[in-house]
């Protein structure tokens, strides 16, 4: 099944691309943090130099690597539910459950060990720009060369492929488990079923939290800035737990907006909830990059500005470790901005690129393609709201706790420009991407699309 696994690779790339794009990403991204330790040693960085660098490789990457390997796990999931029914019939042909389980585990390793590799390059440069960074911002002395070396290496490909692996095994045990019967009706209906596990993690990081954001309001209340250690990790979390509850919430979510779809869209908006209510598994793939983006994006914007603001009553100067830590941020900021982004187009053209048969089915029925677009458009808005109203939810966990503790409000300082140029940012990425990718799928003639 290995051997069937590589030829799948081959003759599928595109069918695999979203899943290779989030571990080449990822990778890079892991690499470049965790090159900055490999400087602090290389370079013998002592003192708040080597603290700055350590705080970027363990803490920072620490969240970068969180995000990471929750996106790869999504899209891995994603590929190997648009593959229920070749699934299906390589069970019906006497495939078992092993053989399934090791040829998408092949799948994933092969994938992730060429993403990891071909990462090490985008990494260096990546590590150079954050080092020079730090570098102009005086927070390590020029003297100090940039280094890659074996951390760097050894995270981002040892994570990579031990993730990839991990996910591709949780995602193909219960692939081989269903039923052919089961596996062809998912096919069909793309229900998104939660499974047990998936509620337990979901609650378990909203749990997690949930803690943080209370030992910020406890423990940290009165401590300065240091009340960003926990506060700024909660939305974090709070984001990821609720992107694992997306099945559930998208089912809720089609279900009560179905009514005003139908009425206020005409023939395009009861073929958009009619579509909808059969698609919440891969809504709620769409969903997840952008409560993740949100969320975080924010929450440490929001974070910041209050912190900004506490110094500026204090009528204080920024000392060497506040500059470190709006650094920080930022590039918490940057990092999430980018790879969420990246992420969300990312998803969206792989899930619309595998709708091409049903687009070309739904124009043979009497569609225009002008309805098929506007269906997506419909789609785009539903998936902007959920997300947007999500990813404020999980925001507050950070906002709210932090405010609390730095300056006595659960008001955050910093205006509205700067949520709604997130949102805004959230809701173009969503519409483009959608609308672009459709267009491009509908191109070709109904009958082909229909057949292929």
């Amino acid at each position: 099944m290995f051997g069937l696994a590589i030829r799948s690779l081959r003759k599928r790339t595109g069918a695999f691309a979203a899943s290779f794009l989030a571990m080449f990403l990822g990778s890079a991204i892991i690499m470049a943090f965790a090159s900055m330790q490999d400087t602090a040693e290389a370079g013998g960085a002592t003192g708040p130099a080597g603290e700055t660098l350590s705080i970027m490789a363990n803490v920072v990457g620490g969240w970068g690597l969180l995000l990471v390997v929750f996106a790869v796990a999504s899209t891995m999931t994603l590929s190997v539910r648009q593959r229920a029914a070749e699934m299906a019939l390589l069970k019906s042909i006497g495939a078992t459950p092993a053989q399934l389980g090791r040829m998408i585990v092949g799948e994933a390793a092969g994938l992730a060990l060429a993403a990891a590799v071909l990462g090490i390059v985008p990494a260096m440069l990546i590590g150079r720009g954050l080092l020079g960074m730090l570098h102009d911002t005086d927070q390590v002395p020029a003297s100090i060369g940039y280094a890659f070396g074996p951390i760097a290496l050894t995270m981002g490909i040892g994570i990579m492929f031990v993730s990839a692996t991990a996910a591709a095994l949780i995602t193909a045990r219960r692939a081989a488990r269903v039923r052919v019967t089961e596996s062809m009706m998912e096919a069909a209906t793309d229900s998104g079923r939660m499974s047990r596990k998936r509620i337990v993690f979901a609650v378990l990081f909203l749990l997690v939290a949930a803690n943080q954001a209370i030992i910020t309001v406890t423990v940290m209340d009165g401590k300065g800035s240091d009340a960003m250690a926990t506060s700024g990790q909660a939305d974090i979390f709070a984001a990821i737990g609720l992107a694992l509850l997306a099945p559930a919430i998208m089912r809720r979510v089609t279900a009560l907006a179905s009514g005003p779809i139908r009425m206020l869209g005409g023939a395009t908006g009861d073929l958009a909830a009619s579509v909808m209510r059969r698609r919440t598994g891969a809504m709620a793939s769409a969903v997840t990059p952008i409560i993740l983006f949100v969320g975080i994006a924010v929450g440490t914007l929001y974070l910041q500005a209050t912190e900004n603001a506490a110094t500026d009553a204090a009528g204080l100067a920024k000392t060497a470790e506040q500059k470190n830590i709006e650094t920080l941020n930022f590039v918490v900021i940057g990092m999430v901005v980018l790879f969420a982004a990246i992420m969300l187009v990312n998803t969206l053209i792989a899930a619309t690129a595998h709708r091409r048969r049903e687009f070309g089915q739904t124009r043979l029925a009497g569609a225009t393609p002008r309805q098929v677009l506007g269906t997506v458009a419909l789609e785009s808005a539903v998936l902007t709201v959920t997300g947007v109203v999500f990813g404020t939810i999980a925001s507050v966990f950070t906002i709210v706790p932090f405010g609390l503790a730095r300056r006595d409000s659960v008001t955050p300082d910093g205006d509205v420009w700067t949520y709604l140029a997130v949102v805004a940012l959230a809701a173009v990425l969503t519409g483009a991407t959608a609308y672009g990718a459709t267009r491009r799928t509908i191109r070709a003639p109904a009958v082909e699309a229909a057949l292929n």
